[in-house]
């Protein structure tokens, strides 16, 4: 098993919280954490068919099995969101040691913790493999980055970036060695012919699927639902609601604006990104690294993948992800805003493997408004050093050397 960066905060909030809640994509390794950092705990699966009919007609006897363990884990809790409605008692009466839940559907059950187990659950989110996880290094910390001289930067990296970019970084691909265009078409037929179908009332699943293969088209852009229900034959009230199944099933996420506007009009739009590249480029139709190298799209999922390492570097290290974006009136643009406190960290992302001084534009204008001493380039070349006052970093340097 590959370890994850995660493990030792799953640990630690087994003492303090009867229930911890791990969520996540589908296949993002849920269960083999939990498994794996809670070996003598009970588990149990609401993807069996007897032990979810169980716990659906009988949830005060499915509990009572729980009684006395030291700790249990509930596998796709999802599955059968009434339970959490007697999980209170029983947490509360302290029947058993610490109940992990595992889910994918992230505001389902958010929902439901909201509701029955406020003050009694431990939220953290599991995302598929970050690179330092993949080859075995520390990930950095969120407050490393903000140590702009003594970032510890090492761009040596034993994965080919293009591969890194198609294949995705799913756990399955990577500990079973499996094709990613297979493994990657399957995934995406099981979430929209099971989880899509199964969890919410989407209707017509051919016009979804367009849907989110447009959303794929826009991967790193300002989020225009108007433009995107346009082309999908879809009103805006179905695009809202469609935009939340995604972000529901981990398939999206929307990085929000940074409203700090230094006396400058901003734009008020989130930008949308996929959490996993492999996923990105299945729905825009790259099967290979050949295919994709000189592809149009090729800079937007390089900044797509550059947003999601950063956001596992927070979710990952059990903090709640302080990324932004900033952009004003007149088209000015940083690629990320890190933010610490008062301190904001401004992040430009460069797809090419050379360096040039219009990389710098944003990251100059940016500093010199805010007053800030300098920010980070990551782009797609090897090397790592100072220049202009900013950190030069390479794509694989975002983990301890």
């Amino acid at each position: 098993m590959i370890k994850r960066t995660l493990e030792p905060h799953l640990s630690r909030l087994a003492g303090p919280f009867p229930v911890i809640f791990l969520t996540g994509p589908r296949q993002s390794g849920k269960t083999t954490l939990a498994r794996a950092t809670f070996p003598d705990f009970k588990y149990m699966s609401l993807e069996d068919p007897l032990t979810r009919e169980e716990a659906q007609e009988d949830p005060r006897g499915f509990l009572s099995r729980l009684e006395g363990v030291e700790g249990s884990v509930i596998d796709e809790a999802q599955r059968s969101p009434q339970l959490f409605s007697y999980l209170q008692r029983f947490v509360d009466e302290k029947r058993s040691g610490p109940i992990v839940l595992t889910g994918s559907q992230n505001f389902l059950l958010s929902e439901k913790i909201g509701q029955s187990l406020a003050g009694r659950a431990g939220v953290l989110e599991l995302l598929p493999f970050s690179l330092s996880e993949l080859e075995g290094r520390e990930s950095l910390r969120p407050e490393d980055f903000f140590d702009l001289d003594g970032l510890e930067i090492n761009g040596e990296v034993e994965s080919d970036l293009d591969n890194i970019l198609v294949g995705g970084l799913f756990p399955p691909i990577h500990d079973s060695k499996l094709e990613p265009e297979v493994w990657l078409d399957s995934y995406v037929r099981t979430y929209i012919e099971r989880d899509v179908r199964t969890l919410t009332n989407v209707g017509d699943l051919d016009a979804f699927t367009r849907f989110v293969k447009l959303c794929a088209g826009r991967a790193g852009q300002q989020l225009n639902m108007s433009a995107i229900g346009s082309d999908a034959g879809v009103d805006q009230a179905t695009v809202k609601r469609w935009i939340s199944i995604l972000r529901a099933g981990y398939v999206i996420d929307l990085l929000q604006p940074h409203y700090n506007n230094f006396k400058k009009r901003l734009v008020k739009t989130p930008k949308l990104y996929f959490h996993d590249t492999g996923l990105l480029c299945n729905l825009l139709g790259i099967r290979s690294p050949d295919q994709f190298r000189h592809h149009p799209l090729r800079g937007a999922v390089f900044e797509n993948f550059v947003v999601t390492e950063l956001r596992k570097v927070f979710v990952h290290n059990a903090t709640p992800p302080a990324l932004y974006y900033w952009r004003d009136s007149r088209g000015r643009e940083v690629d990320v805003i890190m933010e610490r406190g008062v301190d904001l960290l401004p992040v430009e992302i460069k797809a090419g493997q050379t360096v040039t001084r219009e990389f710098f534009g944003g990251l100059d204008y940016y500093t010199k408004l805010s007053g800030g001493r300098g920010g980070i380039l990551v782009y797609g070349g090897t090397e790592s050093y100072v220049r202009r006052g900013h950190r030069v970093c390479p794509w694989s340097g975002l983990r301890r050397s």
